[in-house]
């Protein structure tokens, strides 16, 4: 049974770098292979981790969709030909397997598409001991359902209020929309004076989220995210990647 981690908050608050820190800490203690599934149409967790997905669930579902409008899909049925094109787009890496949704590279409900995944992905995930989904701003593929349940929902923010105030709407929404979890942690990221909101104690009771945690605003990870380097390489004594693994036990 995979244990399965989604990260979700909105744009620009470091849910990528969150989900790299996370794969990296599950691959640092040998709990491997991870699947890393990259749910963001901008498609950046794959540069987070130093590999590069040339092919996304978006990209199959055109070419699935073009070949079938010009009538050249034959002894296979269209639903067939689309699974086998998602799993052809895993890329494969030291420690970890990888999947990126990609854009909707054309018009056209995507829905299809999602519910392909969503069955890929229920078949694939039981291969793999930890499953780290990296959700687009908000909970809109959470919404869609491609996955049921979460062991642990992680919801990201920046200190601002704004921020804070999108934290608890992300709570209320997943419990509008019954999203199922074990455990709910509330990630605040980016702190300068390293200690946490005020509010937090109000958020965390409002939530009843099991878990806060703190992250510092950091000179590495800052220099690694200017260098377009791979989070894998952060070092194993850096305070936001020690933190990052509190999530986890």
């Amino acid at each position: 049974m995979s244990f399965l981690i989604a990260v979700t908050g909105k744009g620009g608050v470091g849910k990528t770098t969150l989900s790299a820190l996370l794969i990296k800490n599950l691959i640092d203690a040998g709990k491997t292979p991870v699947l890393a599934i990259d749910a963001d149409p901008n498609s950046c967790l794959d540069r987070a981790l130093g590999v590069r997905a040339e092919n996304t669930v978006g990209r199959a579902r055109e070419e699935v969709r073009g070949a079938a409008s010009s009538g050249t899909v034959t002894g296979i049925s269209k639903n067939e030909m689309l699974r086998m094109k998602i799993g052809q787009s895993l890329v494969e890496a030291e420690g970890f397997d990888l999947i990126a949704m990609g854009r909707p590279e054309g018009a056209g409900c995507y829905c299809y598409a999602n519910n392909v995944l969503k069955d890929v992905i229920a078949e694939i995930s039981s291969q793999y001991p930890y499953v780290v989904l990296d959700n687009e701003a908000g909970l809109e593929n959470l919404s869609r359902r491609i996955v049921q349940k979460v062991d642990l929902l992680a919801l990201v923010s920046d200190a601002s209020n704004a921020g804070l105030n999108t934290l608890v709407r992300l709570y209320g929404l997943a419990n509008e929309m019954e999203m199922k979890y074990d455990r709910l942690a509330l990630v605040v990221n980016r702190l300068r004076t390293g200690r946490l909101p005020e509010r937090m104690d109000e958020i965390k009771e409002t939530t009843k989220a099991d878990l806060v945690v703190g992250l510092p605003d950091d000179a590495e990870i800052a220099e690694f995210a200017e260098g377009d380097r791979s989070y894998l390489g952060i070092s194993g004594g850096n305070d936001v990647y020690m933190k990052v693994g509190k999530l986890l036990y």
